[in-house]
């Protein structure tokens, strides 16, 4: 059977003028549009569709891709707002996504970018988003151990740090000892879990821990200058932010593998920047990496 906000590989029944109809199994015959038939469809074929209801509430299959999908998180913009029934979010579709009213944890406005859980609307069937995030998220132990890589989406700022969603399962807290930079809510960004506590909460690190994480590192910056004919105007004098934004560690981690890399005669300060050590002897004069923090 069909799921409706997910994605279906689906067969071409029959054509009509206004498109061809699939086979959606308990959901009958389901269309889709001609704008979105691809080229050399034919009777019979299997078509990869995501489903999702009209405004005149019948099923309906696209070809495109949406941002997120029934059971996903996601960032989304707020396009418009309907006085009377909620406000509608870009998602990727020709149709905009509800977020009804009852389902926003603060009233948003146009422009605004939030952090939503896509849903089936128990009442109507309908696909609509909801900002009260914390039902949706898992009750169950988290299955993460420390050091392993997550993929985190940042959800709000708190006075301890950030809440973030933990692989798309589970609420962890990336504390300000640990970010090197402000974040953003909505901004995704790759982690790591630092502890799972015994009552289940998760501590998040954006970097991996001792050796591992500055071993990880070198190799980046050995790749980067390799890529960028030996030299790069980054040290450890740049921004935190920049660093970030280039290569996903904190100033303190990567202050750490320039050290590695500049003891093991890989590299040399020029101040700004640094650039790959052809030879093991560094020379009279060379820029040497900075005291400050």
């Amino acid at each position: 059977m069909a799921q409706i906000g997910r994605r279906n590989s689906l067969i071409v029944l029959h054509s009509t003028p206004h498109g061809v109809y699939l086979d959606g199994g308990e959901h009958g015959e389901i269309l889709l549009p001609n704008r979105y038939i691809p080229k050399g469809t034919s009777l019979g074929d299997s078509l990869d569709v995501f489903i999702y209801r009209d405004s005149e509430d019948r099923l309906v299959a696209t070809t495109e891709q949406p941002f997120a999908m029934v059971g996903e998180f996601a960032t989304l913009e707020v396009v418009s707002v309907n006085r009377n029934i909620g406000a509608f979010l870009k998602w990727g579709l020709l149709k905009d996504l509800l977020l009804p009213f009852r389902e926003q944890a603060e009233q948003v406005y146009v422009g605004d970018k939030v952090v939503a859980y896509i849903m089936l609307d128990e009442k109507t069937d309908r696909i609509i988003a909801t900002t009260r995030l914390n039902r949706h998220l898992s009750r169950e132990r988290p299955p993460f151990k420390p050091a392993q890589p997550v993929p985190l989406l940042i959800t709000a700022r708190t006075p301890l740090g950030y809440n973030a969603i933990v692989a798309g399962t589970h609420l962890g807290l990336l504390y300000h000892t640990n970010i090197g930079a402000p974040l953003q809510v909505g901004q995704k960004i790759n982690g790591f879990v630092s502890a799972v506590h015994p009552g289940g909460k998760i501590d998040l690190s954006l970097d991996a821990s001792g050796y591992q994480r500055v071993a990880s590192l070198t190799d980046r910056i050995l790749e980067a200058l390799k890529n960028n004919g030996g030299k790069l105007p980054y040290d450890d004098d740049s921004p935190p932010e920049v660093i970030r934004s280039h290569f996903e560690a904190s100033k303190k981690a990567f202050k750490q593998a320039l050290g590695a890399l500049y003891k093991q005669r890989r590299i040399r300060f020029t101040n700004p920047g640094i650039e790959t050590l052809d030879v093991r002897e560094a020379k009279e004069g060379d820029w040497k990496p900075s005291g400050k923090p």
